[in-house]
């Protein structure tokens, strides 16, 4: 039974402190539209979307509307189209991508995830056709995003792939340099990618998942950074205890929104991911949750012990508040999307390695990184393989989502817009990592990947 207190909370979070549902997104299996006529296939993958999440938007407007939570975006994940696509009779994965999008606008959504490939420890010949088709797949729509797992734990990095995303980076911002390489936001490049994220644009439906699921991701730094107002100079122990309960009342709404989607459009509840996705917004910044810590600015010493601290607590007090707890789960540090960070990153405190340093305790990586425009593919290369060691050898998930703006260097800033946000473009080391990365092969797997 929830207390009137409990009611009047809830209340200030969402009115006053950016409580919200991040997203809801749609997981969607499309291993039962395999065809090796294209067309048919394609035909199949639209079809069998637009029939699963025809009602998603309505149902995500209903909720929103009946109990007065904030839904941000209403999204659809499905099966990496890698797998689904590879025995189609074709050398061009770029109609698939029209095909999702196509899809993705009929029904409404804002994002479909899932044109990703998942290449860990080696290319089938699905995989080299989508990472073929990827930058002329994102130049040519507006909703769809991809992923490509290039490391694990369990099988070590793939530098071979590590340096073709590198150049596929490349084209990506090249093609979309009109829209100062928006492309290269909807491509995020992973260890040890989940089946489970309903978060772009890393989100794609695992072949383990059910045919179709419903996950919800929350988010609260805003409330966070709240509940830490009222314990000033108080000890860690008590600002670990008010996270963890701060995390347990947005974790449970998450739950409640979560299951009503799932029995109002007959889909089986899948998870809920707790993390902290911060937003442009004033107020919504994990960088403000880890100043109110005691930091002066966010990026200075202390500040990976900071987030640490508030990954654990969010990831403790969330998975009290539900049966089904997956996806990433802790706390993001996307600069674009976060204005703290921005700021900190203007203030040149933050800087690049200071953020992979920041990775090794948080949820995800790298993500929405602007750089000089000419950054050479090479250097992507370097930051993506430093970030799967990181990811492979603690067994966690990292990623990458940088974007080079040509035109812009050290000190200038992109507007990428909505969520998205805007990024102050950062430094990275000018000497070359271009002898490393064309060695090749893989990079072997750690020794702590002997479990069974």
């Amino acid at each position: 039974m929830l207390s009137r207190n409990n009611i009047f909370e809830t209340i200030e979070m969402i009115d006053k402190q950016h409580l919200d549902i991040r997203t809801i997104t749609m997981g969607i299996s499309l291993l039962d539209c395999v065809s090796e006529d294209a067309a048919r296939c394609s035909e199949r993958i639209y079809d069998k979307i637009c029939r699963r999440a025809e009602h998603l938007v309505r149902v995500g407007e209903e909720i929103e509307s009946e109990f007065g939570i904030p839904i941000v975006n209403k999204r659809i994940s499905v099966t990496p189209i890698a797998l689904v696509a590879g025995g189609c009779d074709t050398e061009d994965f770029v109609p698939f991508a029209v095909t999702l999008d196509e899809a993705a606008k009929n029904c409404g959504v804002n994002f479909i995830g899932g044109f990703s490939a998942l290449v860990h420890k080696g290319f089938a010949r699905g995989d080299e056709l989508l990472l073929r088709a990827i930058p002329q797949a994102l130049a040519q729509t507006n909703f769809v995003c991809s992923s490509v797992n290039v490391a694990s734990t369990r099988a070590g990095i793939n530098m071979d792939a590590v340096a073709r995303m590198g150049r596929i980076i490349k084209e990506t911002a090249r093609l979309t340099a009109d829209r100062d390489g928006l492309g290269c936001a909807k491509l995020v490049v992973f260890c040890n990618a989940v089946e489970d994220n309903p978060f772009m644009a890393g989100a794609f439906h695992g072949v383990g998942e059910a045919d179709s699921v419903i996950n919800v991701g929350v988010s609260g730094p805003g409330v966070v950074y709240h509940a830490l107002q009222r314990c000033k100079g108080k000890p860690f122990d008590t600002v670990a205890e008010t996270i963890k309960k701060t995390a347990f009342q947005v974790t449970r709404m998450g739950q409640m929104v979560a299951s009503e989607a799932s029995r109002r459009l007959g889909t089986p509840f899948g998870i809920v991911d707790l993390s902290l996705a911060p937003t442009p917004a004033r107020g919504d910044s994990v960088a403000r949750i880890l100043e109110e810590m005691g930091l002066e600015v966010c990026g200075t010493h202390g500040t990976t012990a900071a987030l640490a601290l508030l990954n654990d607590a969010v990831k403790k007090g969330g998975v009290m508040a539900s049966g089904h707890v997956g996806g990433l789960s802790g706390a993001f540090i996307p600069v674009s999307e976060d204005e703290g960070m921005i700021a900190a990153a203007q203030s040149g405190v933050l800087a690049l390695d200071k953020l992979e340093a920041m990775t090794c305790v948080c949820s995800v990586g790298l993500d929405m990184i602007a750089v000089p425009g000419d950054t050479p593919a090479e250097t992507l290369s370097a930051i993506i393989a430093d970030e799967a060691a990181i990811g492979m050898v603690n067994s966690k998930t990292t990623a990458v989502r940088v974007i080079p703006v040509a035109g812009k260097d050290v000190g200038d800033t992109v507007e990428l817009g909505g969520l998205l946000g805007s990024a102050p473009v950062m430094p990275v080391h000018r000497e070359s990592a271009a002898v490393f990365v064309a060695r090749g092969g893989r990079i072997p797997a750690p020794l702590q990947s002997l479990k069974n």
